[in-house]
C-alpha cells in the first residue's frame, strides 16, 4: 500500500512484522509499539512496548522479537485488539535503529498480519535516509471500527525522540538514549498543544502577529514552538522558506468549509508560515476545475481571512457574467472555479509563480485536497518536471479516498530527488498539533539536505 494509504482491519488480532536487509556491520533495528488515548498522548510509561519492556500489562500488545533467514531480518509487535482498553484509541507502531540510519537498510517494509492464519492483510514498503526512528504505521479506531494506516514517518532524534513526542519520559542524562519504564511520564494536556521542549529558542515575533485576539495570539505561539521543535527533530532546525497554501474548494468540500474545518486549517498552517518565513506571509491558491489566486495571507488578517476572501455556497456548473450580489472586495466568485478537480492547473500556475518571484529561501507548498483525483498523468507530468525546481510539494488528504498518483509518488521511479510528500488523515480536526507538524514536515528537511547537494537551492 501507499503512504498515507488506510484500509479496515477485520482480524480479531494481528501481528505486525518490520522487515530489513542489511550488511555486516551495519545497523541494527527495533520494533515497538506505543498505546495511545484520545489526545494522542500515552497515559503512562507502561503504556510503551519495547525490547525492554516487551508486554503491556493488559498483555494486548507484546514485542514478539526477531528471526533472520537469508532474506533478512523481521522484528515483531503482537496486537491483540479485541483485548485493547476502551480508552486506547490508536497503537502507533515504531522502530528505531541501533548503530546507525534507516537509511542504512535496504527493502525495509512493514506487514500485518492476521495474527490466526498468517495471511497478509497489509504490506508497506518504506523509504529513509537519516533517520533513527520510525513510525512505519498506526493502527486506530474509527466509528467502533479498527483500521491501518500506511503512515513512514522518520525522526532524527531516535527512539528517546519518538517516545517522548507521544508522552514517555526519559533518562535525562544526556549520553542516554533508552526511555526508561519506571520513570514518571509526562501528563497529557488538552489540545492547545504543549511548549516546546526546554532549550528551544521562544518563537519571535511576526508582524501583524500583536492584532490577533488573545486566545488566537496564544494558540499560534504555541502551534510556532511546536513547528520549531519538528524541524529540530528532522535535523533542520534553523531553517527558512517561503510558504505556499493551496486549499481543495471542489463540490465535495463544501462541508468542510462550512463546519470550519478549513478555517481551521488555515489557522494552524499560519503558524508554519510565522516559523518558516520571514515575514509570515502565506501566497494562497483555492482551486477545483480552475485556480485563482487569493489575496497573500497575512497574520493580522488570519480572523476572517477565509471568509472574507473565499465564498462558500457558491459552487456551480454555470458562470454567472456578473458577480453575485453580496460579493466583497478580493472575494472569489466560486463560479469561476466550478466543482471538479483539477490539480494540474493550480500546479501549473503555482509552478508559474515560483519561477516568476525567484526567493533566497526554498518554497514549501502545503497542498489539501480531498480527493478524487483523476487527471494522474497530467499531475505526473508537472510534478515530474517540477523536480529541479526549488519546491517541495506537500499533500494532505481530508479523508477522502481516490489520491490516485498523489499517493504512489513518493516511490515513482526516475527522479533526481523525492520532490513531493504525501498522507491523508480521515478527520485532521482530531488530529493533534504535534502529530500534524511531525507529518507535515517530515520529508521537508530531507528534500533540503538533498536539494542543496544537486544544487537545487
Amino acid at each position: 500500500m501507499a503512504k498515507g494509504g488506510n484500509l479496515p482491519v477485520a482480524a480479531k488480532a494481528v501481528h505486525v512484522e518490520l522487515g530489513w536487509s542489511g550488511s555486516p556491520g551495519g545497523p541494527d533495528a527495533d520494533a515497538s509499539a506505543l498505546l495511545l488515548g484520545t489526545d494522542g498522548r500515552v497515559r503512562d510509561d507502561g503504556d510503551f512496548v519495547f525490547y525492554n519492556q516487551p508486554q503491556h500489562a493488559s498483555g494486548a500488545v507484546r514485542h514478539l522479537g526477531k528471526r533472520s533467514d537469508g532474506a533478512g531480518t523481521t522484528d515483531t509487535v503482537g496486537v491483540d485488539l479485541e483485548a485493547l482498553e476502551p480508552g486506547i484509541d490508536r497503537v502507533v507502531l515504531g522502530a528505531s535503529a541501533d548503530g546507525g540510519t534507516f537509511g542504512q537498510l535496504s527493502g525495509l517494509r512493514l506487514r500485518l498480519l492476521d495474527a490466526a492464519t498468517g495471511g497478509q492483510l497489509a504490506l508497506f514498503e518504506m523509504q529513509a535516509t537519516t533517520e533513527t526512528a520510525f513510525i512505519g504505521g498506526e493502527l486506530y479506531r474509527r466509528a467502533g471500527q479498527w483500521k491501518f494506516r500506511a503512515v513512514g514517518q522518520g525522526y532524527a532524534s531516535g527512539l528517546a525522540g519518538l517516545a517522548t513526542d507521544f508522552g514517555i519520559s526519559v533518562d535525562e542524562d544526556p549520553a542516554a538514549t533508552t526511555p526508561t519504564a519506571s520513570s514518571a511520564a509526562t501528563p497529557a494536556p488538552p489540545p492547545p498543544p504543549t511548549p516546546a521542549a526546554p532549550g528551544t529558542p521562544a518563537p519571535r515575533l511576526v508582524k501583524g502577529e500583536e492584532r490577533l485576539p488573545v486566545d488566537m495570539r496564544k494558540r499560534l505561539s504555541l502551534r510556532k514552538e511546536q513547528v520549531a521543535v519538528s524541524l529540530r527533530k528532522h535535523g533542520a532546525e534553523g531553517v527558512t522558506a517561503r510558504v505556499i497554501l493551496v486549499l481543495d474548494a471542489s463540490g465535495s468540500m463544501s462541508m468542510l468549509y462550512s463546519k470550519g474545518v478549513v478555517a481551521d486549517v488555515v489557522e494552524r498552517m499560519a503558524a508554519v508560515a510565522a516559523q518558516l518565513d520571514d515575514d509570515g506571509e502565506m501566497q494562497a491558491w483555492t482551486f477545483a476545475s480552475n485556480p485563482a489566486r487569493l489575496p497573500d495571507l497575512t497574520l493580522g488578517d488570519l480572523p476572517q481571512w477565509l471568509q472574507h476572501h473565499v465564498r462558500v455556497g457558491e459552487l456551480a456548473l454555470f458562470r454567472r457574467k456578473k458577480p453575485p450580489k453580496g460579493l466583497l472586495p478580493g472575494q472569489v466568485d466560486m463560479r469561476a472555479v466550478g466543482i471538479q478537480n483539477e490539480e494540474q492547473k493550480v500546479i501549473a500556475e503555482v509552478r508559474t509563480y515560483v519561477r516568476e518571484h525567484p526567493a533566497a529561501a526554498p518554497t514549501l507548498v502545503l497542498f489539501f485536497s480531498d480527493g478524487g483525483v483523476y487527471r494522474n498523468k497530467e499531475i505526473e507530468t508537472e510534478l515530474r518536471e517540477a523536480v529541479d525546481e526549488p519546491v517541495f510539494w506537500q499533500f494532505v488528504g481530508l479523508g477522502r479516498a481516490q489520491y490516485g498518483v498523489l499517493e504512489r509518488f513518493d516511490t515513482l521511479p526516475g527522479r533526481r530527488v523525492d520532490n513531493v510528500g504525501f498522507f491523508a488523515v480521515d478527520d485532521i480536526s482530531r488530529v493533534p498539533d504535534t502529530e500534524l507538524y511531525d507529518r507535515l514536515l517530515s520529508e521537508f528537511p530531507s528534500w533540503i539536505r538533498e536539494a542543496r547537494r544537486l544544487h537545487i537551492i
